[in-house]
């Protein structure tokens, strides 16, 4: 990729993208292999089907910014080791705003007398007119397929204008400042000093903040994206619940897991927590190296990425035997119990800690009763003390959307410790978690993880569960294992 206002530079590969000294193609047969191709197809390219969707949300940024350029990079493929990388993901706020999944292109949005228009910036699709189809590795059509080029995104993406890469360096010197979605693309960062404002204040990061506040609040289209991931999540743990047994691995169920989000879905959301026994009680446990072992627990953190990059995000904790024990399901029990007072809680007006507190209450109040939390209930549930939090360790919910951790530049006042609003999705997940070596916890509970997790949106009334078609009660969990298993 190239910001260079060379025409010529938009065709060119970059040194680290061509093949090696060693192996490049002798001139002969480059010639060769520029010749009796068919012409490239003149067909228009339909759009894609939400493009009224995103230009409405493009009005929405615009409109608090109405004397700024914005400039909105989807960022770059990434290396993964030597010239190996990793699969492209499109930015979120990029997506969100022209649902564009092609790498290296940026969106600039100009003010004018009619409100912002939009510039679309991509890779151009010389076909076979450039050598580049052929001997650029990273880039070449032969080796990763064909781009969309330049009028053809324009057509298809709904933007008012679509320009070449390479003319986006030239293109910005010929505007005022503009504000920028920095961190996705070091070469923009670079051509683009951070903007100040007359006081001298960076601005860009508010660029950053009102498209995290815009995407708190979701549309039809998201809730419908959301739930169809949510459903194809459900059935990826169906597929783990089908084949779980002793014996198994941890990685079986994450590569279960995986095949799903591949064949229903872009990929998996985020890093798969499939975490046997012991391994529950490591929150973000995604080495997923251990066995599955009969009479153990199996926390399953996971959720499929959709095609329009919507995530779910969903925790059962289920028996691998396919019943509880009893100290498994009395710490079950006590989970659920807290879940259901925390989704009790969302609804508008209510603050975003709200559900938190209650759960919070819930589990504290179960913990001093089994014997382990030897303070008075009032006295660890004190904002100075929360003695609790040995062992529930975090909060119970997140934004939801895009990212899994969504919204996360928005304010604090915004957010954290905002009021719910209608449109809000969030997640819902209470967790205990008891240390093997925790001298504190009685021997018997002592490497037992559990967590619950749904996905929610708040509505006029209250909230909607996006996921209650997913069994959560004991058990209701022992029948699903059971019939899954059947099947």
């Amino acid at each position: 990729m190239t910001f260079s206002s060379d025409k010529a530079e938009e065709t060119k590969p970059t040194p680290a993208a061509t093949t090696t000294n060693r192996d490049a193609p002798p001139p002969a047969l480059v010639k060769f292999m520029m010749t009796e191709w068919r012409p490239q197809s003149t067909s228009a390219v339909e759009p894609i089907p939400n493009a009224r969707v995103h230009a409405e949300r493009r009005g929405r940024v615009a409109a608090l910014f109405p004397n700024d350029v914005l400039v909105i990079p989807t960022g770059h493929e990434q290396c993964r080791a030597n010239d190996t990388y990793f699969r492209f993901r499109a930015g979120s706020d990029f997506f969100y705003l022209t649902g564009n999944q092609e790498p290296d292109c940026v969106l600039v949005l100009v003010p004018g007398p009619r409100g912002h228009a939009a510039h679309l910036f991509v890779e151009p699709n010389p076909g076979r007119a450039s050598e580049t189809f052929y001997t650029d590795r990273k880039k070449g059509e032969l080796w990763v397929g064909p781009r969309l080029g330049v009028e053809q995104s324009r057509a298809r993406y709904g933007v008012d204008a679509a320009h070449p890469l390479g003319e986006l360096k030239s293109f910005l010197e010929s505007k005022p400042r503009a504000r920028t979605l920095r961190g996705l693309s070091g070469q923009l960062d670079a051509l683009l000093p951070p903007a100040t404002d007359e006081s001298g204040k960076a601005w860009d990061a508010e660029l950053g903040t009102a498209l995290s506040e815009l995407r708190l609040f979701k549309d039809a289209l998201e809730l419908a994206e959301l739930e169809k991931v949510i459903a194809a999540t459900k059935r990826g743990f169906e597929d783990v619940l089908a084949a779980m047994k002793p014996g198994l691995t941890e990685r079986h169920v994450e590569g279960l897991f995986g095949l799903r989000a591949r064949v229903e879905g872009n990929d998996v959301g985020y890093g798969t927590i499939a975490a046997s026994g012991a391994h529950a009680c490591t929150l973000h446990w995604t080495r997923n190296d251990g066995a599955l072992v009969d009479g153990e627990l199996l926390l399953l953190d996971a959720g499929v990425e959709g095609h329009q990059l919507y995530t779910a995000d969903i925790t059962r904790t289920v028996p691998i035997s396919g019943r509880f024990s009893d100290e498994q399901r009395e710490i079950y029990a006590l989970v659920w119990e807290a879940q259901q007072a925390a989704l009790s809680a969302v609804k508008p007006g209510n603050d975003f800690m709200e559900p938190n507190r209650r759960a919070m209450a819930v589990l504290a109040a179960g913990l001093h009763r089994l014997g382990i939390l030897r303070t008075s209930v009032e006295d660890a549930l004190k904002d100075e003390h929360q003695f609790y939090k040995r062992y529930s360790l975090h909060n119970v919910s997140h934004m939801l959307g895009l990212d899994v951790h969504d919204c996360a530049k928005a304010r604090q006042e915004n957010y954290k410790w905002g009021p719910l609003k209608v449109g809000m999705v969030l997640t819902v997940e209470p967790g205990l978690y008891f240390q093997v070596d925790d001298l504190t916890v009685p021997e018997k509970y002592r490497g037992i993880g559990v967590r619950i997790e749904d996905d929610v949106v708040v509505t006029p009334d209250g909230m909607r569960n996006l996921s209650a078609d997913i069994p959560s009660e004991a058990s209701a969990v022992e029948r699903w294992v059971k019939a899954q298993r059947a099947g």
